[in-house]
């Protein structure tokens, strides 16, 4: 690349699904010549990759657009994109007259807007035919990339990537904004998956987590009427159908060369079928981790809330698990102070979360979405101290549990990947998504390893150096 090439530069907030798409852009950026910076004030272009399923990342958001005013400002003819689930799918009126110096509104998974913009106003002529293929199909892997997966924190190791399998969201619990901001479920071609996993790999990354807003519903809205839940016979999925699900996916990605882990995030309780619980026990590179959100404890919450199952069938899926998959780690999602949620439905939740000591509960007071059916048909009637109350009890009793799990780990040894350097130690996760920093003199980027676990606390684990099991080329 010419040393004067323009430099871009992605902040990212939300979940693994925007790293993903930021990665998407990294890449067509990167095609088109430019660079990526690691400092702001590197960059020439900006995007701002953005969340809005809580108010509060909304709000980090729209800080980060104000104080890049003055980042445009400073230096005539940069470009800011502003991206995500902030814009949805159709950008509103109202979004642009609110940033009026965002030169590019981005949907969600989109890069083609900024794409265009970029050659129009910069770009010479030869980059019109990779142009019309990012337009053509923005999901296909480019093989004639080769450098680094692009890290939003400008680490770029590499290491670890997301690849998006479902994108969008059709099944409309009623709290999530998801289907509005990012469109009805669509699952992408096995074999594009394939050559951008296969691509990823050969850039370096050795774990891959697929990702879905109900990555268990891959294949669903290509195989017929299969939208609701109630509709799928239980543990089911698309067993009788010709069209391949998440389970098939699995087995076509495992033999990938160079490939040593496979994850994927996040399913619906109503949609992890046999087929997938059993390629989790038989393929080993396949890690034993699921994050299987249940929201609330509480039947009728759990109606309100839209979700397709009771507290006893998530009980029963927790059981089917650890059945299946020994010596697995069961993640969830909690959402504290759903509308009409009283004390004692509360009280379901807490014991649902005691009585199955689950790996980790990411918790979240609940907080009304535009568009959505509990902004829109539903009282937001829990007072915010009480939903401060639920949160903090919660949070302790889920610490208290993680602290016992880790604990259990004192004195083994667990397979790790290391990731990244972290405040002067290696830091990586066990297959069972569980956090560990290691000290060591050697360079373990992308190394698996085995890990002497010395300390443990509630979200993390500290470990000496045992033995390395492969190096990354």
């Amino acid at each position: 690349m010419p040393p004067d090439a323009q430099r871009f530069h992605i902040w990212t907030i939300g979940c693994q699904m925007n790293t993903a798409d930021s990665q998407h852009v990294a890449d067509a950026l990167t095609h088109l010549g430019l660079q990526p910076a690691a400092r702001l004030q590197a960059a020439d272009i900006a995007v701002v990759n953005t969340c809005v399923v809580r108010q509060g990342a909304e709000d980090k958001a729209a800080g980060k657009l104000g104080a890049l005013k003055q980042w445009k400002e400073q230096k005539p003819g940069r470009t800011l994109a502003l991206m995500g689930c902030l814009v949805g799918v159709n950008p509103s009126p109202a979004l642009t007259r609110r940033f009026p110096y965002v030169d590019v509104f981005m949907p969600p998974s989109e890069a083609a807007p900024l794409v265009h913009h970029l050659q129009r106003e910069r770009l010479n002529r030869t980059a019109s035919a990779l142009e019309r293929n990012l337009i053509r199909d923005r999901h296909q892997a480019q093989d004639r990339v080769t450098s680094r997966p692009y890290s939003p924190d400008g680490a770029a190791s590499g290491v670890t990537s997301f690849v998006p399998v479902v994108y969008g969201c059709s099944h409309a619990c009623t709290f999530c904004i998801i289907p509005f901001r990012r469109g009805v479920e669509r699952s992408r071609p096995l074999p594009d998956i394939y050559a951008e996993v296969a691509q990823r790999v050969r850039q370096g990354a050795r774990e891959v987590t697929l990702l879905g807003q109900i990555v268990d519903r891959y294949g669903y809205d290509q195989a017929g009427p299969l939208g609701h839940s109630a509709t799928v016979p239980q543990h089911q999925g698309l067993a009788h159908s010709d069209v391949p699900d998440l389970a098939d996916l699995l087995y076509a990605l495992h033999d990938i060369p160079g490939l040593w882990r496979l994850r994927f995030l996040t399913s619906h309780p109503s949609y992890l079928s046999d087929r997938i619980v059993q390629a989790v026990r038989d393929l080993p590179k396949v890690c034993e981790h699921f994050e299987v959100p249940v929201q609330a404890g509480n039947d009728q919450v759990l109606a309100n809330m839209r979700r397709g199952y009771a507290n006893a069938d998530y009980r029963n899926l927790v059981q089917r698990l650890r059945a299946d998959v020994p010596g697995c780690s069961i993640n969830t999602d909690v959402i504290v102070g759903f509308c009409g949620e009283t004390d004692a439905q509360f009280e379901d939740t807490y014991a649902l979360l005691q009585d199955l000591r689950l790996d980790k509960a990411h918790l979240a007071r609940y907080s009304p979405r535009p568009d959505t059916v509990s902004a829109r048909r539903m009282a937001d009637d829990v007072p915010a101290d009480v939903k401060k109350q639920r949160h903090r009890r919660l949070d302790a009793l889920m610490q208290a549990i993680c602290l016992d799990h880790n604990r259990k780990l004192l004195g083994a040894a667990p397979e790790i990947l290391v990731e990244k350097k972290h405040k002067g130690k290696w830091m990586g996760r066990t297959r069972q998504n569980k956090l560990v920093f290691v000290e060591s003199e050697q360079d373990l980027l992308g190394c698996l390893i085995h890990a002497d676990i010395t300390w443990a606390g509630a979200w993390s684990m500290q470990g000496r150096l045992a033995g390395i099991v492969a190096a990354s080329a």
